[in-house]
């Protein structure tokens, strides 16, 4: 790392970060060396450095740096915001430059056949005037002395820039650079780049947590970095009224007092023939439960994305989550049915979460700030709707089935194999484990940073994308690579490794039933078939556990499987007409299991005009289960299986 003898804004610095490191090293443990730098405590180090150059408390340095990045470098590559390096110091024009969209998908986000398909075509423009939160990366510049390029690509230099824009934001609030890290609320609620008292003070609420409860992690770059638990840290609070924030207009919003949340809402308003949106008006969960919770990307910026969302002849969705400090906008109650998962059983019974990022763009990171965000608004959802929190029922986009055998192939795929499930889960608290008697199902699990399968088209279709850590495993017909992947027969499509074919991939959390072993593989029940992945006993990618399967009942050869639990016609009042029992071209073949998520019956919301008084749930006798049946769930009915424990 080059360090300047003067910073570009005229100061003199007492002393170079190699050479405080080099006095710091016999206070760790170590003793000078020319590789002290390459060693696995490097970044420490750096954090040690550049706390004592620019005389911020170590661990304010260390727990903002935590909830940007967990302290990762990613190779020097941009977050979804572009944000670079362990501090995410944003430079987003030069993120966004290079910048590739490809989520593929054509399905029509309302999902609903009494209705014709709504196909908008309006993409998320790129933002032309940048806030002040997606430019930190210049100002580190200006402030340290040091090029762009080396705060992108060089992680100590990148916590330097941290580093000295903390320093800045305690001065400009009049405060001392003091050693106690509880003076410098106000400074690390400035650091997040928030415009708001709310979303600035959650922030900072974080970091807050962090430092109180430590934290210890081996990075991406496989730098060791620990940060000390202080448990009885106050932080001045009060220095927020400091800091010249606007106060947010949070509005009726559903959200949790742990997050920033403002209402801006998806309009309902009636246009052209006959025609109205964006979304339906309901009556949840007193006319019908709510049952799930769907987590897409945005597949664009923040400020885009909200400009689509209140336009009334696009789509909808209940929350929009942002990536540089997990701030969430609502735009649709509750009890209203927004349009965002293609699939209108589904709508109707689940809740849509955007998130601030791009599906085929590997290296574009989620922050741990949005990450937290996203799981605090989802347990708060999950306690007040009743919704389990496992994969059956926090669902990916691309979890969510085909409502019909026309409709399987365009649907979505986000968020796709770089959202980090299983982390999610662990700050949801409710982390994936093995059983301790668990037999004949598994949880799929693989190590997030280590597990890389090869994906392609991220940038260039059948081109590879880069190597990064995955969520999602890799289905073979046979027990090693050698045999051809899975086919999905819904998709109609020769199977491979492009980063939206999600035909022979299995994601962490779902859970299936064992059809077979061979040495280190494991085959499972999947799209009516034997799919097998490497599951060695040393790494492995699924742990054993237990649950209620389903199999077709005795005598039955297969049953049809559905992607929507729809009530038998003899169910609908007159003025509804009957919707089609319609089985997806897929079956649960004889002596197949398949793990059960939930037990529900028929149910169908006609909402087909602007005005509320023909809407009408309709509930029928026949009961379906929600079941794990490839890479999406499916429903089979009750009346065709019989459920047992696994076994």
């Amino acid at each position: 790392m080059r360090v300047p003898a003067h910073s570009a804004s005229g100061h003199r610095r007492t002393r170079t970060a190699v050479a405080t490191a080099a006095l710091l090293l016999p206070l760790l443990g170590a003793a000078p060396s020319a590789d002290a730098q390459s060693s696995a405590n490097s970044l420490q180090l750096a954090f040690a450095s550049a706390a004592a150059e620019y005389q911020v408390p170590q661990s304010v340095l260390l727990g903002v740096s935590y909830l940007q990045s967990r302290w990762d470098a990613h190779a020097g590559a941009p977050s979804v915001t572009g944000g670079y390096g362990p501090m995410h110091l944003t430079d987003a024009r030069t993120a966004l430059a290079g910048a590739t969209h490809h989520s593929e998908g054509t399905e029509d986000a309302r999902g609903d056949s009494a209705r014709a398909a709504l196909l908008p075509s309006a993409q998320a423009p790129a933002p032309t005037e940048l806030p002040a939160r997606l430019t930190t990366l210049p100002k580190a510049a200006e402030l340290t002395g040091l090029s762009a390029a080396e705060l992108r690509t060089d992680p100590a230099a990148n916590v330097s820039g941290g580093a000295a824009l903390l320093a800045d934001a305690q001065k400009k609030l009049g405060e001392p650079l003091s050693d106690d890290p509880a003076d410098w609320y106000g400074a690390v609620a400035r650091f997040s780049g928030a415009d708001d008292t709310a979303t600035a003070a959650a922030y900072a609420n974080d970091v807050y947590d962090v430092i109180r409860t430590g934290e210890e992690r081996t990075t991406d770059a496989g730098q060791q970095v620990a940060l000390a638990a202080r448990p009885g840290l106050s932080p001045a609070t009060a220095q927020l009224a400091e800091t010249g924030l606007r106060t947010l207009g949070t509005g009726d919003t559903e959200c949790p007092r742990s997050v920033s949340c403002e209402w801006i809402p998806a309009p309902y308003e009636e246009f052209g023939d006959n025609d109205y949106g964006n979304h339906d008006l309901g009556d949840r969960p007193a006319s019908q439960s709510i049952k799930y919770l769907v987590i897409h990307d945005t597949e664009g910026a923040w400020d885009g994305v909200l400009n689509l969302v209140q336009d009334p002849t696009y789509v909808s969705w209940n929350y929009t989550l942002r990536s540089t400090d997990g701030h969430i906008a609502q735009h649709v109650k509750a009890k209203d049915v927004a349009w965002h998962a293609g699939n209108w059983y589904v709508n109707a019974k689940s809740i849509g979460l955007e998130h601030e990022g791009f599906l085929a763009n590997p290296d574009a990171w989620y922050t741990e700030a949005m990450y937290r965000s996203s799981a605090r608004l989802v347990k708060y959802l999950s306690k007040k709707f009743g919704i389990p929190l496992d994969r059956q029922h926090v669902l990916g986009h691309d979890n969510v089935p085909g409502p019909t055998t026309g409709t399987v192939p365009g649907m979505h795929t986000d968020p796709g194999p770089y959202w980090d499930w299983r982390h999610y889960f662990e700050l949801l608290g409710r982390p994936f484990e093995a059983a301790k008697r668990g037999h004949g199902v598994v949880t799929i699990l693989p190590d997030y940073a280590t597990n890389q399968p090869e994906y392609t088209g991220c940038v260039t279709k059948g081109e590879p994308c880069a190597a990064h850590g995955s969520s999602e495993v890799r289905l073979y017909s046979g027990p090693g690579e050698d045999y051809p992947l899975i086919k999905d027969i819904g998709l109609g499509t020769t199977p491979g490794t492009g980063v939206n074919d999600i035909s022979s991939r299995v994601s962490t959390g779902q859970q299936y039933a064992v059809a077979d072993r061979e040495g280190s593989w494991t085959a499972i029940w999947y799209l009516g078939q034997k799919a097998w992945f490497e599951n060695p006993a040393k790494d492995p990618t699924a742990v054993p556990t237990s649950g209620l399967v389903v199999t077709p009942k005795a005598g039955r050869t297969s049953v049809p499987v559905y992607g929507r639990a729809y009530p038998e016609a003899s169910a609908y009042p007159a003025g509804v007409p009957a919707q089609a029992v319609s089985p997806l071209p897929y079956t649960l073949l004889e002596k197949q299991k398949y793990v059960v998520g939930d037990k529900v019956p028929g149910e169908y919301y006609y909402a087909v005009t602007f005005t509320t008084d023909s809407h009408k749930v309709v509930v029928g006798k026949d009961l379906y289960y929600e079941i794990q049946y490839g890479h999406r769930v499916a429903f089979v009915r009750a009346a065709d299986v019989d459920v047992r424990p696994s076994r």
